[in-house]
């Protein structure tokens, strides 16, 4: 539910931003935890359903099969939530299996986790042998359907549903799914904090925010095929996946989009230094800085989306200009002549089509520190930090952000300075090396 960005030009090392002292180790241990709890689980279920033989073929060998198919088809080009919406709506409803034709089926929690771990890992065989990262992917697929299982097959396998009635089950499945939902948010958000050294508390409210779209239709398609395989039998499985199955097919043509109007403003960004308005690379220093201390102050994905690309294009409005700012510094420049080029930045945004949010965050970049929004005011003291970094000469990153410190009474904002500060330490600072 959580994936890198299609387009790799934008996310390689920044040049000028070094840490001021080593950085801390990552936070690894818990990803280290979840990788061989998820192992451990794989093999007790293998191990359990070895002991114990395989019931139900059929079933065992139908879900398998759409498990497998839905992890071989994901996608991970696409920066989305659920990559593989029928692999994971497979496995949950494999876990919630309660009868299969009219009759009880017992496969057990061992047999689910087995059937799901062995066809998601032979499913991901192409994309392991193409050297993408899919031991995250595994770990939370096990984990997750493991969760379902556990809670929902023991109650199957006594009887418990048959003496509850209908109302009683509903309220299980829907409880079941709740939490199974809650559980995966969690591992995806522990797993990104864990790689990324970004705040948890923001990563888990994107994921939870991501329940709403693509993790509510697979928890949903999820709990109908079970049902469904409940009345009718195996005949289910293609009806009721194939709404899921033209999801997953959509997610190329969605990444496609995404790419094209990421490099079209990546494009645009370009623009000044191609122009010879900026130095190379100064959008992209700004734009990644940028990300980095908003996430350290907790902005949601949808915000740092929007913070990228305000801060690729903050200079655009300087095309208008007859004549260049020398280097590009619009720091050191009057306050009105600041704004009127801002002004005409957010008015070459608005022309571009690109997101209205967009436009104003470029337009306020020079407004009155306290009446900016967020993003405007990091946009700014980046930007202010990486000229006066680039022009001080040997530990200009320090004397940079000095000045920044100094002039916070009244042009930067304290609390994004010190999360600069915070982030130029290497206590947050994450850069993704792309390519």
């Amino acid at each position: 539910m959580s994936a890198a960005d299609p387009v790799s030009g934008w996310e390689t090392a920044v040049d000028r931003v070094a840490p001021v002292r080593p950085a801390r180790p990552r936070p690894a241990a818990l990803l280290w935890s979840v990788r061989p709890a998820a192992l451990v689980l794989a093999l007790g279920g293998v191990a359990g359903t070895l002991w114990e033989g395989i019931d139900n073929r059929g079933a065992a060998l139908a879900f398998g099969m759409l498990v497998g198919v839905g992890e071989w088809a994901r996608w991970t080009g696409a920066d989305v939530r659920e990559a593989a919406p029928l692999g994971a709506a497979g496995g949950l409803a494999y876990a919630l299996l309660g009868a299969d034709d009219g009759i009880a089926a017992r496969d057990g929690a061992f047999q689910v986790v087995a059937v799901v771990s062995v066809a998601a890992l032979l499913g991901n065989v192409p994309h392991i042998a193409r050297g993408r990262r899919t031991l995250d992917h595994l770990a939370r697929r096990v984990l997750t359907v493991g969760f379902a299982a556990v809670c929902f097959q023991p109650l199957c396998a006594r009887g418990a549903l048959e003496r509850w009635g209908g109302p009683a089950y509903a309220l299980l499945l829907v409880a079941l799914l709740v939490l199974t939902a809650l559980c995966d948010a969690v591992l995806a958000a522990a797993q990104a904090h864990s790689r990324t050294r970004w705040p948890f508390g923001p990563l888990l409210r994107d994921e939870l925010r991501g329940l709403l779209g693509i993790g509510s239709a697979v928890c949903a398609t999820g709990a109908v095929i079970a049902l469904a395989v409940a009345a009718v039998g195996l005949w289910a499985l293609p009806v009721f996946c194939l709404p899921l199955l033209l999801t997953q097919l959509s997610l190329r043509r969605y990444a496609a989009v995404r790419a094209t109007y990421r490099q079209t403003i990546a494009s645009l960004a370009r623009a000044t230094e191609i122009a010879g308005y900026t130095p190379a690379g100064h959008a992209h220093r700004v734009a990644t800085l940028s990300q980095a201390v908003g996430r350290d102050l907790g902005l949601s994905q949808a915000e740092l989306t929007v913070l990228e690309y305000a801060a690729l294009m903050h200079d655009i409005g300087q095309l208008s200009l007859v004549d260049p700012v020398p280097a590009g510094a619009t720091a050191g420049l009057p306050a009105a002549e600041q704004r009127r080029i801002a002004l005409l930045g957010g008015a070459v945004v608005r022309q571009t089509g690109v997101a209205a949010a967009v436009a104003v965050v470029v337009e306020r970049q020079a407004d009155p520190c306290r009446e900016q929004p967020l993003a405007a005011r990091i946009v700014r003291a980046v930007n202010a930090y990486e000229e006066k970094s680039r022009d001080s000469g040997p530990g200009g990153q320090l004397t940079a952000l000095e000045e920044l410190r100094l002039a916070t009474a009244g042009d930067y904002a304290p609390e994004v300075v010190e999360s600069l500060a915070r982030v130029l330490s290497g206590d947050c600072l994450t850069l993704r090396a792309a390519g």
